[in-house]
């Protein structure tokens, strides 16, 4: 077909990929917009995810707004100067702008972190009361890789 030469196991095989990564990207959909970030971190420490990770990833959601925020003042600030692009050569200024940015976001994670170690910050965040799921929290959790078997199941009756 098409100067290709197409096996049935690679055809299997392409359908795998296929069905994991739509499965996972659905999965991440629905945990990421169901799920509050407190509740995920926690969930990853109950995990033992090393808690050097889950403090990363904890800094990175809080200040990801921040850095946004940032880069919307310089770009404002850039505009009332009068910078306008209109073909790629112009694009120098906010190269640069771009790159005065990550020098003031490193500059405030230092700030916040002197601030956090003179706080009695060790390393990782204290630990909130664990909460326990509910059947309806599980039935929830479980209805994905369940729709999974049995697509699964059907796919390989049909075969």
């Amino acid at each position: 077909m098409l100067g290709l030469a197409l096996s049935r196991e690679g055809l299997w095989d392409m359908w795998n990929i296929l069905a994991k990564a739509t499965l996972g990207l659905g999965t991440s959909i629905v945990l990421a917009g169901t799920t509050q970030i407190p509740e995920l971190l926690r969930g990853f420490d109950t995990l033992r995810v090393p808690r050097i990770i889950t403090a990363i990833m904890g800094f990175m959601v809080r200040y990801v707004d921040v850095v946004l925020g940032e880069f919307r003042r310089m770009r404002v600030a850039m505009s009332s100067r009068g910078y306008n692009p209109t073909w790629i050569g112009q694009i120098k200024p906010f190269a640069q702008s771009i790159g005065r940015l990550f020098v003031r976001s490193y500059e405030r994670g230092e700030r916040v972190y002197l601030s956090m170690a003179s706080r009695g910050y060790a390393g990782h965040m204290p630990a909130a009361a664990t909460d326990h799921a509910t059947p309806g929290v599980w039935a929830a959790a479980l209805a994905v890789p369940v729709l999974a078997w049995t697509v699964a199941f059907v796919a390989m009756g049909a075969a």
